[in-house]
């Protein structure tokens, strides 16, 4: 496990909310930038007859960010249930690129 983050450098809540908002529009380039992948996943599987939903990858999606999770010192849980969230979501992008006729929950690789 990784040693928790001290932020001991940040003076007041008003540096407190600037480093705050600066992580978040990071992680907002990093979700429109996974978004974008999943525009790509979606022309492979459309391509390869693959549907939107793979059960198999969804539940090693989850799993891996629930170690990955515990490595960084943050709850385990909450990690997974983002996850699923954020994962349901992009399923129902891909089934919506994919025509929603591959949604389905047909485990194919």
């Amino acid at each position: 496990m990784n040693t928790p983050m001290t932020h001991d450098d940040i003076p007041d809540m008003a540096a407190l909310r600037l480093r705050i908002d600066a992580l978040d529009a990071r992680l907002i380039a990093l979700l429109a930038e996974r978004s974008a992948l999943i525009d790509r996943a979606a022309e492979i599987k459309a391509r390869d007859g693959l549907p939107a939903r793979i059960d198999s990858r969804v539940e090693e999606v989850a799993a891996l960010a629930r170690s990955r999770a515990a490595e960084a010192g943050f709850s385990p849980d909450l990690a997974e249930r983002l996850w699923r969230l954020m994962m349901e979501h992009f399923i129902a992008q891909e089934d919506a690129q994919l025509g929603g006729k591959n949604g389905g929950n047909q485990d194919r690789r």
